[in-house]
């Protein structure tokens, strides 16, 4: 079974809020099982409309991915993400 990815390019413009939303989100990573494998605010952008921070999480299938992402724990920090940052996000399947 192939692996499942977060995808998202987060724009802040709250970073106190943003930093409320870092600890609520982290704590549901890791009860799903997620591992943070890329968050750059600093990406080499070559082509494309997209800008901000660069999130790259992955977890071990897609129906993983799917509980995380609609999981009370991350709703709530979604709910706060939204408040401080625009944010374009994605889940995908790996390659098997």
């Amino acid at each position: 079974m192939p692996k499942a990815y977060l995808v998202a390019h987060i724009r802040v413009h709250d970073r106190e809020a943003f930093e409320e939303f870092r600890k609520l989100s982290g704590t549901a990573i890791a009860d799903h099982g997620g591992r943070v494998l890329v968050r750059n605010p600093e990406a080499d952008h070559r082509e494309g409309g997209l800008r901000g921070t660069v999130m790259v999480i992955e977890f071990d299938d897609m129906e993983a991915a799917r509980r995380f992402y609609e999981s009370d724990a991350y709703s709530a920090a979604r709910r706060v993400r939204e408040r401080a940052a625009e944010t374009d996000l994605l889940l995908v399947e790996g390659v098997a």
